[in-house]
């Protein structure tokens, strides 16, 4: 029992509500007979139980805390030896080191005295050797040691001529003129022999030589010399074979950054004369070649320049690792110097450039279409409204109207073409411009752009089509192709946005330019935006001038006031007028989108209305004329639901509901007009139907009771 006990006991977490409970149902497995005397005496074993388990606990801890007491008594006495012998070797080791630094001050002063003692009798016989050298000199003829004749000792000659130039630099000229010109001359053809074998030592790639000569070169005057034959071989044999020089450049500097930190002194001025030499010479050389080769044309010069550029400033941008931080600005300069010449009038050819193509593009694909461009006449609208009502009054067709077989003479190759060109353009002159002048010229260059795109095509495009809208007439069903432009002209405005997005307002958005270029591109805009407007507005007026001039043509009396009986279906003259209004809907649909499309929806929709409501008020009806009407009203209404607007639904439907007056009794009148339909409706409108009807002069005194609803 105990080690249950202690089972539950030691169960993390531990929970005395979960114990009793565990208790409780031990004693009573059948809640039907609840003993409580039962349970009751369970709880008092229990108790007594954990009692004596506390008190087992309770002598087993004081039997461990004495243990461990005990324990700590032995380790602490352990620990008290540990220190009193650490102690005793602390004392050995700073008796030790004050005896080590007391001879080590000992011998470093044996070594002073006898480096005292040493020294001058060292420099006494170097300066008794460089004195007997010197005394060679004296003699008249040539100098015959061995030294200064047997290539083998070069570097002792070297050391030996070098100080005995520095001595001669002092004697006075008039006693010892002789000496310091024959001192100069084996001076100058030691140099020379140094020179020669550094070379040869680079050639064989020999480094410790390298590194030998060059440190002894530079006590001489000609250690520049040294240095540009180090250039001079490195970079004759080193450049690959091809026409682009630029690949070889930045490995040949890594290569031979490595040996030159190696073999000179100073390495970061010889590695930056490496690269101007690189520079001043190879790719100078380079770039001049190119840019000749391209200079007569425009095009390709303009290519050639941005590449080049791009290349040598992605070069300068690799070889910056071995300039250091004192000399950063160098490659730039460099650079800059290189092409100064080209740069200072790069705008002025990127215009004439930019223009002749966008020029050429354009008379490429009016050619394709055999088109001459005309020149826009004067009050061209005017009069061709006025050949209109002359048209309409004489019934005689004086209009002249091109619809040039339905081309819109809009083209999204030429503007992507356009674009593209432009788009290059932008690039370079973001590169090649200076910085200040860069929204100056993306300006400018953005101007032939809207030039030609935007006036020479697009104005143009929609100018024609506003001219191709046709004029009603009865013979057939005007072919609208103005919607054609109208989509074309939107794909090649977005396009243009997209461009001027991507490639002009990073450059101009937060400069003072950024207010004249987009008045600039809105002032086109808006021209083409007024234009098409027009030009929908036209559109419009033709397909309801039509429907009208249809209706009035060949809507016949007798449909809506038949003298015998006939089926109730809806007129021939309204199926053909709905076959034409859907034909429309579908091409506006297809060329028009987004907020553009519900407007001009809805305002076919209320000017089909306008001419429908004015149709049917010009006929009297009968009951089964005013059975057509409706009918014909019915394929109105499902017609314009194609329109998806909810004001033109409207309105038919009060039409349809305006028709229904001409059908109900003249007893139900009332009633009808006060509907929630015709409620709201200006009565003199209700009353203008209802003065269609055949029977109106037999109702009329019941229709003064309808001006009081």
């Amino acid at each position: 029992m105990f080690s249950q006990y202690m089972e539950e006991l030691e169960k993390n977490p531990y929970s005395v509500e979960d114990f009793v409970e565990k208790l409780f149902w031990r004693t009573n497995t059948n809640c039907e007979n609840f003993d409580p005397e039962l349970l009751t005496e369970t709880f008092n074993n229990t108790i007594k139980d954990l009692k004596i388990l506390q008190e087992r606990q309770q002598r087993k801890c004081e039997k461990l805390e004495a243990a461990l007491s005990e324990e700590q008594k032995i380790h602490a006495r352990d620990i008290e030896k540990l220190l009193e012998r650490h102690s005793i070797s602390v004392e050995c080791f700073h008796n030790l080191d004050e005896k080590i630094n007391s001879v080590a001050g000992k011998i470093i002063h044996l070594g002073e005295q006898l480096e005292n003692v040493n020294t001058p009798r060292t420099r006494t016989a170097e300066a008794l050797k460089l004195l007997n050298h010197m005394g060679e000199f004296l003699v008249q003829g040539p100098v015959v040691n061995d030294i200064f004749t047997n290539k083998a000792n070069l570097l002792e000659a070297a050391d030996i001529i070098q100080k005995l130039y520095l001595v001669a630099q002092d004697l006075p000229a008039d006693k010892f003129g002789a000496a310091k010109k024959k001192i100069e001359s084996k001076y100058d053809e030691v140099e020379r022999n140094l020179i020669e074998e550094f070379a040869r030592a680079q050639t064989e790639e020999n480094i410790d030589k390298m590194k030998e000569l060059a440190k002894i070169m530079s006590q001489f005057k000609g250690y520049n010399q040294c240095v540009d034959v180090y250039i001079e071989q490195s970079q004759a044999t080193s450049y690959r074979s091809g026409k682009d020089v630029f690949e070889s450049i930045a490995p040949l500097c890594r290569q031979h950054y490595g040996i030159i930190k190696q073999v000179f002194s100073s390495p970061d001025q010889v590695m930056s004369k490496f690269i101007l030499n690189i520079y001043q010479l190879r790719i100078h050389q380079f770039v001049a070649t190119k840019l000749a080769d391209d200079s007569k044309d425009d095009y390709k010069f303009l290519k050639t320049l941005h590449y080049l550029y791009l290349r040598t400033m992605k070069l300068s941008n690799d070889l910056s690792e071995f300039i250091k931080d004192s000399n950063d600005d160098l490659l730039s300069k460099l650079t800059q110097n290189m092409f100064a010449k080209h740069l200072a009038n790069y705008i002025e050819i990127e215009l004439r450039c930019f223009d002749s193509i966008c020029s050429m593009e354009v008379k490429k694909f009016y050619d394709s279409k055999n088109h001459q461009k005309k020149q826009t006449e004067r009050f061209q609208d005017l009069k061709r409204d006025m050949q209109a009502i002359i048209s309409a009054r004489t019934n005689i067709n004086i209009v002249q109207i091109d619809n040039y077989g339905g081309e819109t003479f809009l083209s999204e190759e030429l503007a992507i073409n356009l674009l593209q060109e432009s788009a290059a353009a932008f690039e370079r002159c973001s590169v090649l411009s200076k910085e200040a002048d860069t929204p100056t010229n993306i300006i400018k260059i953005a101007d032939i752009l809207l030039k030609y795109l935007l006036t020479e095509h697009c104005d143009y495009a929609v100018d024609l089509g506003i001219q191709s809208i046709p004029i009603a007439d009865t013979k057939s069903a005007p072919q609208i192709y103005f919607f054609d432009v109208v989509q074309k002209t939107n794909t090649i405005v977005h396009l243009l946005e997209k461009t001027y997005n991507a490639s002009i307002m990073p450059y101009v958005i937060s400069t003072s330019k950024y207010s004249d270029c987009m008045h600039k591109k809105r002032f086109c805009m808006d021209s083409i935006e007024n234009k098409l407007d027009n030009g929908l507005d036209r559109s419009l007026n033709a397909i309801c001038n039509w429907v009208k001039i249809y209706l009035q043509n060949e809507q016949k009396k007798t449909d809506f006031k038949p003298e015998t009986d006939i089926d109730t279906v809806a007129s021939s003259a309204c199926s053909a007028v709905c076959n034409y209004i859907n034909s429309c809907i579908a091409q506006i649909k297809k060329t028009i989108d987004g907020d553009n499309l519900s407007d001009v929806l809805q305002e076919l929709g209320i000017r089909f209305h306008r001419v429908i409501y004015e149709h049917l008020l010009q006929y009297q009806y009968n009951t089964l004329g005013a059975m057509v009407a409706i009918c014909d009203v019915n394929e109105y209404r499902k017609c314009v639901r194609k329109l998806g607007d909810s004001l033109v639904s409207q309105l038919f439907d009060i039409l349809h509901a305006l028709c229904n007056l001409l059908l109900v009794k003249h007893e139900n009148l009332q009633e009808v007009c006060n509907g929630e339909t015709l409620n709201y409706l200006d009565k003199t409108v209700v009353l203008n139907f209802i003065q269609l009807r055949s029977d109106f002069k037999i109702i009329k005194p019941l229709t003064a009771s309808l001006k009081t609803y």
